[in-house]
């Protein structure tokens, strides 16, 4: 009877440090962050390509607090614009605690403004010309851009997470088209937690340019099309957009599952913006694609 109980005692023991070794590898674990960027189309219709040099980068965990990706080692150049319909760049993987996340914030090789003009800034504008403008940040920026979202890293698997650079909002121009400030609007996906939009528009004029802006269900007023002052933005509110090829054909990725409404606003010669449809109630589920073909 001794024995058993000594057998008992034995193994009581053994299950309590297999379950806190467990408990510390759920604490402590590790798991990789795939990181990448892409973009939606910017309104200048003069620029050619938009240069964003990336120097490191920060993560925020549940707690709150701010840590250092000490992996991100090189800076990296991609052309933002170069990144539309579902298009993505894989800026790194990188090693992080195993966790909830509730941001990212980018360092980014940007003049600040009111600097003088630099001869070769990290961060610039490509004109249709060939003209580089120095791509200026407000002041402040060296704390970094944050990106809003929330994702989990799993114990030794990967996490593959999108942030969506919308340079539409992100880009204003002032002293008359001379001067190009960045501010961006980045929001985070969780790739196999989103889904996609894509279809064909039809009867499209030829001496027009499309755009489909994205928007979450009821949140579009017709107030967002109207002329912008100041630093604002047509249609702010839109969590996504992508330009109308020639052939009718849009993409429209890396949303979150839920209902949106799509608006078709076209642009003439002159620069009028016209709202030309309004689709409503579209559903996206998470790693599919909804097709929606949309006849003006």
């Amino acid at each position: 009877m001794m024995k058993l109980s000594n057998q008992l005692s034995a193994l009581l023991i053994i299950s309590a440090l297999f379950v806190s070794c467990k408990s510390d590898d759920l604490t402590n674990g590790t798991g990789k962050l795939a990181l990448s960027v892409t973009d939606a189309p910017i309104d200048a219709a003069n620029v050619k390509a938009v240069y964003v040099t990336f120097t490191g980068l920060e993560y925020q965990n549940s707690g709150g607090s701010w840590e250092t990706a000490t992996d991100f080692t090189s800076p990296q150049v991609v052309n933002i614009l170069d990144l539309q319909n579902g298009k993505t760049s894989l800026l790194g993987n990188y090693t992080l605690k195993s966790g909830n996340y509730t941001g990212l914030r980018f360092k980014l090789d940007a003049p600040t403004k009111g600097t003088n003009n630099p001869s070769n800034p990290g961060c610039y504008v490509e004109l249709n010309t060939g003209e580089k403008m120095p791509l200026f940040v407000p002041s402040g920026a060296s704390s970094g851009y944050k990106a809003n979202g929330n994702f989990s890293v799993p114990i030794n698997g990967v996490v593959e997470v999108t942030a969506d650079f919308d340079l539409r909002k992100s880009i204003v121009v002032t002293g008359s088209g001379s001067t190009y400030i960045l501010n961006p609007t980045i929001k985070i996906a969780v790739n196999n937690q989103s889904g996609t939009i894509t279809g064909l528009v039809s009867n499209l004029a030829m001496d027009k340019k499309y755009v489909v802006y994205t928007y979450e269900k009821d949140k579009y007023t017709n107030s967002e099309s109207a002329e912008p002052s100041g630093e604002n933005v047509r249609f702010a509110n839109a969590i996504s957009s992508t330009k109308i090829s020639s052939t009718g054909a849009y993409t429209l990725a890396f949303l979150a599952a839920g209902s949106y409404d799509l608006i078709v606003v076209s642009e003439n010669a002159n620069g009028l913006v016209t709202v030309e449809k309004q689709v409503s109630a579209i559903v996206v589920q998470s790693q599919k694609t909804t097709s929606l073909n949309i006849a003006l």
